[in-house]
């Protein structure tokens, strides 16, 4: 009897240590949830931990389809530009050719696997290496999906985007979608011919191939599911955002491969399991969930990031060195003993867990405080623009002495939404928002508006979601203007060519869509080329240098921001302000330097400090249920070297 009572307190003693020893990933999951929930009080709310739920879903449903390859021993770097393709197939199927909508997802659903087929093929019978077949299809993919959206978001059919709502009015969709497809990735590593196949090739390629199996067919269906997996992400997170978005899911690629690999998964290939990958990809959420709460810097989250997973991999190593036994996805665990024991050290590390996470909560509790918290949405951070405009916002609070959250979405429609959810579950006084595009911010938006939190959006509108006011100045007037001003300079004849910004965004089409009214005036002013450069000074550099081989006799240049002002400026050389005029728009310190100097002829400022001060003064107004203005217009003045003094 007291060697049964030993062994078993014992084997309870040990059951924590032997379940976090052996699941490197389910250690560093439990270490953030307790961390995260000791530094901020917000974290550990119903409201919030289904937020870190809905914020892991697309990456997971991608990294479930990535977790194939790589336990084959392949890599898919393609998986995020298939899911925007997917996703604007079924939107432009729906909305502009009016097909019914079960086809269109069966199109977007075939798109995928499509994608994924001729990846397989590629690999398989063309002998490209995986990391260059992927990599082309990445391209492909997401040069279909602006060709076929034409660089704008497409409406999501409204049957479709349910999928984005909840259920009951607290349980999200995209987590039961997550929870589905994690099911059925575990059931096709562990219990179908296959899932042993993804092992057999990825222990040994050529032992697998002597024994029997059919490698290369193997691989077209595994590349095949990788496509399958990342069209339903494409759908859950088209569903979130209303909107087929051209430019969606960038970079997904590399958070879908860093779950699988936090997840316990080698890159070597052989080792997986549909488990780990989804806690790979509860560690991310988690971390930016957290880090939004806690107002660490934009910049800094992405080296804590990169920190965390390296940290989290480094474990799993070490555990494997101290002789930790890793199990595959589809290896079994033995007698039926095992698998109980097994078992009950996962109820035990649960409870353990639970129990400090519950401790935490009530030591929490009313511990927020009640005074005048804003956060604050920037589309981006690095466009001198937004960076002004925080930091006239920044000031502005100091000055009031009012706490201001600031997140940076860099470019990306979802991961602004997630912040969004963010400040509502943690309660702001006021939300403003610089959306990335109007109508993906919508959905976001609305859920605020459901807790009775304020929305003030600044430089853009927010579409279909009640915002207090908007605080901007009018970017079709300002493309107008821009358009009158480089005609007026060039006489009314002549060539020009335009940079675009990023395809999708609400800036770009505004100003785009005034420069062309405002050139209606001019006849003799002809568009010879343009093309998108992403509002990046690098990027108009390269694409003002191609144009140029391409374009001979260039007579002016309008840029839709002065990063690519500038960049086309240092393609011009010489040209610059003398026999062509460059026109740019935002009136950032560096253009206003190029006017003074004279190779920019003109920018279209809109003093996007003024701007953040005049939202933040807004909000507090708004949070403290003061009447403010539907609409705050902040001046647009064309600027030249005529009154560039006056205007710095």
């Amino acid at each position: 009897m007291a060697t049964d009572t030993l062994k078993s307190s014992t084997a309870g003693a040990g059951g924590l240590r032997r379940v976090l020893l052996d699941n490197g990933a389910l250690s560093a999951l439990v270490v953030l949830v307790i961390a995260m929930s000791l530094l901020s009080g917000d974290f550990l709310t119903t409201q919030n931990l289904l937020n870190v739920g809905v914020q892991a879903a697309v990456t997971a449903i991608l990294a479930f389809g990535v977790t194939f390859v790589i336990v084959s021993a392949g890599i898919d770097l393609s998986v995020g530009s298939v899911a925007a393709l997917s996703a604007t197939v079924l939107a432009w199927a729906a909305t502009s050719e009016g097909v019914p909508v079960w086809i269109a997802v069966i199109l977007a659903v075939v798109t995928g696997i499509a994608c994924g087929f001729v990846n397989g093929a590629l690999i398989s019978y063309g002998k490209l290496p995986p990391f260059i077949a992927t990599l082309a299809m990445l391209s492909v993919g997401r040069g279909l999906s602006l060709v076929i959206s034409q660089g704008s978001p497409i409406p999501f059919p409204q049957s479709v985007s349910r999928i984005g709502d909840t259920l009951g009015g607290w349980l999200p969709v995209p987590v039961l979608v997550m929870i589905v497809m994690g099911l059925i990735t575990a059931l096709i590593l562990g219990r179908t011919f296959i899932g042993r196949s993804m092992f057999a090739i990825g222990g040994n390629e050529e032992a697998a191939r002597l024994s029997g199996l059919r490698v290369k067919r193997q691989k077209v269906v595994i590349y095949a599911l990788s496509g399958l997996f990342a069209a339903v992400a494409g759908i859950v997170l088209a569903s979130r955002l209303t909107s087929a978005q051209p430019q969606a899911a960038q970079g997904y690629e590399l958070d879908a491969i860093a779950a699988v690999v936090i997840g316990g998964a080698s890159l070597s290939g052989g080792v997986g399991k549909a488990s780990g990958t989804f806690i790979g990809a509860l560690i991310l959420a988690v971390l930016r969930n957290g880090l939004n709460l806690l107002s660490v810097s934009a910049f800094w989250q992405q080296v804590v990031i990169g920190v965390v997973i390296a940290l989290a991999v480094l474990l799993d190593t070490v555990r494997r060195k101290a002789g930790a036994t890793p199990t595959a996805a589809g290896a079994t665990s033995g007698p039926g003993g095992s698998k109980s024991r097994q078992a009950a050290q996962y109820v035990i590390a649960a409870v353990v867990a639970a129990a400090i996470i519950g401790g935490i909560s009530l030591w929490n509790n009313g511990n927020s405080g009640t005074s005048t918290k804003l956060g604050l949405s920037v589309s981006t951070l690095n466009n001198p623009f937004f960076v002004q405009m925080k930091a006239g916002a920044q000031a502005e609070a100091k000055k009031e002495g009012i706490k201001l959250t600031v997140t940076d979405a860099q470019n990306d429609a979802s991961q602004q939404a997630n912040q969004l959810q963010n400040f509502t579950s943690e309660g702001m006084s006021s939300v403003i928002v610089n959306p990335v595009d109007s109508d993906a911010v919508g959905p976001a938006v609305r859920g605020a508006n459901k807790a009775d939190i304020p929305v003030v959006a600044a430089d853009r509108g927010v579409n279909k979601a009640k915002t207090a006011t908007l605080v901007a100045s009018d970017n079709v007037a300002g493309g107008r203007q821009a358009a009158k001003t480089l005609a007026d300079k060039l006489g009314g004849s002549g060539k020009i060519v335009i940079l675009q910004g990023t395809a999708g965004t609400s800036a770009s089409r505004e100003r785009g869509q005034g420069f062309a009214e405002g050139l209606k005036a001019y006849p003799g002013i002809k568009v010879v080329a343009k093309q998108p450069a992403d509002f990046d000074r690098t990027k108009g550099l390269d694409v003002m240098t191609n144009m140029l081989q391409a374009n001979a006799g260039v007579d002016g240049v309008f840029a839709e921001n002065d990063e690519m002002a500038l960049g086309a400026i240092k393609a011009l050389g010489s040209k610059a302000g003398k026999s062509v005029a460059v026109v740019g728009f935002d009136g950032t310190p560096d253009g206003l330097k190029a006017v003074e100097a004279g190779t920019l002829y003109a920018s279209v400022a809109q003093q996007p400090k003024e701007l953040g001060r005049i939202a933040v003064q807004n909000a507090v107004r708004a949070a403290k249920d003061k009447k403010v203005a539907e609409m705050v217009k902040v001046p647009v003045k064309v600027v030249t070297s005529k009154n560039v003094a006056s205007f710095k």
